[in-house]
């Protein structure tokens, strides 16, 4: 007599119902749970960028001394082999392996002490992760970087897990692109420098 009732098809229907949404959320949830590993490792990683600059702030250590500490934190955080390649451009096709690698350890010195200027802006203050978001395929952490002459300026880094070891790529300050910029002035240097990498990598070293 039960199944002769008018309920069962609707309680069929709704168990129908509910089987796929339970199935559909088991065949999303790992997705979900891959992007959020990542979004987390992102932001780790830069909270852990953060507190070492944080630190090299309010060191009260000589310049040269806090952009040696610059450097050893872009080394340990940054994907300097990507940002180095990604600013020399096409002629990275025609470079040798050691001109590929000395040039990316002259520009490592080279971004390092540039950035460190930049970061020593904020000395009495200090930087502090507020965020982050998905971007393709990678991840943009947002921060807030405040000094004794103003309340917070914007400061955004570009991260990527795929190596498995969460790196930034970019940080971009008050909207200014580091590799945008970078890669520009880079060129520039090249030209100047008649094409030659060598001549480029001296350059970097004495910039």
């Amino acid at each position: 007599m039960l199944n002769n009732t008018p309920f069962a098809p609707v309680l069929t229907r709704r168990a129908l119902a509910g089987g796929l949404v339970v199935g559909g959320l088991a065949l999303t949830l790992p997705g979900f749970a891959r992007a959020q590993s990542g979004a987390d490792a992102a932001r780790r990683a830069v909270e852990q960028a953060v507190a070492s600059v944080n630190q090299i702030i309010a060191s009260g250590q000589s310049e040269q001394q806090m952009y040696d500490d610059f450097e050893r934190v872009f080394a340990t955080y940054a994907d300097v082999p990507t940002i180095a390649r990604s600013t020399l451009g096409v002629a990275a096709r025609q470079a040798t392996p050691a001109q590929l690698q000395a040039y990316t350890q002259a520009y490592q010195g080279y971004v390092s002490r540039k950035y460190g200027r930049r970061f020593r802006e904020f000395i009495g203050g200090k930087i502090q992760v507020t965020g982050v978001n998905p971007i393709k395929s990678y991840y943009e952490v947002v921060s807030t970087a405040s000094s004794r002459s103003s309340s917070g300026a914007d400061v955004r880094w570009h991260v990527s897990t795929n190596s498995g070891s969460p790196k930034f790529f970019n940080i971009i300050i008050q909207g200014v692109n580091m590799l945008a910029s970078e890669r520009t002035e880079v060129q520039a240097i090249l030209d100047q420098q008649g094409g030659s990498i060598d001549r480029l990598t001296q350059a970097l070293r004495r910039a």
